[in-house]
């Protein structure tokens, strides 16, 4: 789930947060950094678990409308019944793993602030999707899928309130949400009647060597501080460091210290890395000014050894 872009936008961050206070430390942001990336895994549960709780309250719905002393027509429809008998989402319901995880982790989110549940599940029986969902027959598995997926992608996903209130919980989750979004959508697309429940928590996993290269990428550009503004200004005798953009600053820094100080990246994966995030977090002329300066460091680094990597097509 997680990957190397998504870490370098967060050693970012965390160098713009250094930059910005005396107040902040460097260990400081690396134990931040840690539990940032860490925390995408909650949030990938608690998208799970929003799934979980949306069939819980279709079914709480149902006898709510059973207990009327006046039933309408359309509460006494079989076909309403389907939201909460959807076989996906009592797949996910009865997942002991998915469950216990959930548990484990503390995160009754959804408990606390029910109100966001309610907000979703109205927009989602308000919905055309599920207007056509009623009139399909029940109890079949691929259509429920179907059904779930659409919600997901539709309603859920792109709920404003929802990622309004997720960013306010967790602040790094504003980042995380689009890549936790795909893939907990990838996730749903694989899934069938007979899989195994453990399947939904691989990739959950933080992975050592992508804690060790934040934190390493993290530290060593901080402490490299002066030198590598200085490789900056040997290639930009015209800018004025304080005319450059503090963003295309710390990603200029960033990405020369991969290519002198990590030997088993690519060059041409370091360069095109930092041109995408440039693109997303900094001015529209950006991509064009760090690609200028990192492709003719890249070629002095090369022509004087100063470049080492370490593998074949590294270069």
């Amino acid at each position: 789930m997680l990957t190397r872009r998504h870490i370098r936008v967060k050693v970012m961050q965390g160098l713009y947060a250094l930059s910005q206070t005396k107040e902040e430390s460097l260990e400081k942001q690396q134990k931040f950094l840690k539990v940032s990336i860490k925390n995408m895994s909650n949030l990938y549960l608690l998208l799970l678990s929003l799934l979980i709780e949306l069939q819980a309250r279709a079914t709480k719905q149902l006898e709510l409308e059973s207990k009327k002393y006046i039933a309408s027509e359309a509460d006494a429809d079989p076909q309403k019944e389907k939201f909460s008998n959807n076989l996906v989402l009592k797949q996910l319901v009865e997942n002991k793993f998915v469950t216990q995880e959930i548990a484990n982790r503390k995160l009754n989110t959804w408990y606390l602030n029910e109100e966001y549940v309610k907000i979703v599940f109205k927009e989602i029986i308000s919905s055309e999707a599920y207007a056509t969902y009623l009139k399909t027959p029940g109890g079949n598995y691929q259509e429920d899928l179907a059904f779930v997926i659409k919600i997901f992608k539709e309603i859920i996903a792109p709920n404003e309130k929802m990622y309004d209130f997720l960013e306010d919980d967790t602040i790094t989750w504003a980042d995380d949400m689009p890549i936790v979004n795909t893939y907990l959508l990838k996730q749903l697309k694989k899934m069938d009647q007979n899989q195994l429940e453990a399947d939904f928590l691989k990739g959950l996993e933080i992975q050592e060597d992508d804690l060790d290269f934040a934190a390493n990428l993290l530290a060593k550009t901080a402490l490299k501080d002066g030198v590598l503004t200085e490789e900056i200004q040997a290639k930009t005798p015209k800018w004025d460091k304080d005319r450059i953009a503090e963003i295309d600053a710390i990603l200029l820094k960033m990405a020369i210290c991969e290519l002198l100080h990590f030997p088993s990246i690519p060059v041409r994966v370091t360069i095109n890395e930092y041109l995408e995030i440039s693109k997303e977090y900094s001015t529209p002329k950006s991509s064009i000014f760090i690609n200028g300066i990192l492709d003719t460091l890249s070629k002095d680094y090369k022509d004087s050894g100063r470049l080492e990597k370490v593998g074949r097509g590294l270069l």
